[in-house]
């Protein structure tokens, strides 16, 4: 019996401790003397190449072993290619911003996407293998989910010059 009081004394005892830490960092994020940046998160997805490779893409605001530098997201990016079609796709996931808030430009081989909306910002910097046709990009926002179509252009053909042995 006396061992059940002395365990729910210390318990007691350790949850006014908790309780109060609670009260202290609220206390401290009403004043504004802590920034708050989360959600902190970081991944990874794994996908078939299309020779059936696997390919494996890191994602995230933070990296592993490192405390967050930046109130700035990584949205996730997947890239599809659809060699029937002949369709470059790439989907971001960036949920609470709008399609007013999305910006993106295409570069060489490399698609920027931004988008800033209240206290959610998000930056990618997607690099592209295929060839594409800058012209032809089009992207539609629907439901925190960015949708980018590029068509494929035809690879050069060799330019070359048959000679004739003798």
């Amino acid at each position: 019996m006396y061992f059940d009081d002395e365990i729910d004394r210390l318990y007691k005892r350790m949850s006014r401790s908790f309780m109060n830490l609670d009260e202290i960092f609220d206390e401290a994020n009403k004043s504004g003397t802590i920034q708050s940046y989360g959600p902190f998160y970081y991944g990874y997805t794994m996908t078939a190449g299309p020779d059936g490779t696997p390919v494996v893409k890191e994602y995230g605001n933070v990296k592993p072993g490192q405390l967050p530098t930046s109130d700035i997201r990584e949205p996730l990016v997947d890239t599809l290619v659809d060699e029937k079609e002949k369709v470059l796709t790439l989907v971001a996931e960036m949920p609470g911003v709008e399609k007013k808030d999305v910006k993106v430009v295409v570069e060489d081989k490399t698609v920027c996407i931004d988008a800033e909306h209240g206290k959610k910002k998000y930056h990618a910097k997607v690099p592209i293998k295929q060839k594409v046709n800058k012209d032809s990009a089009k992207a539609s926002y629907t439901n925190g989910i960015l949708e980018l179509k590029f068509k494929l252009e035809e690879p050069e053909k060799p330019k070359g010059k048959t000679v004739e042995v003798q």
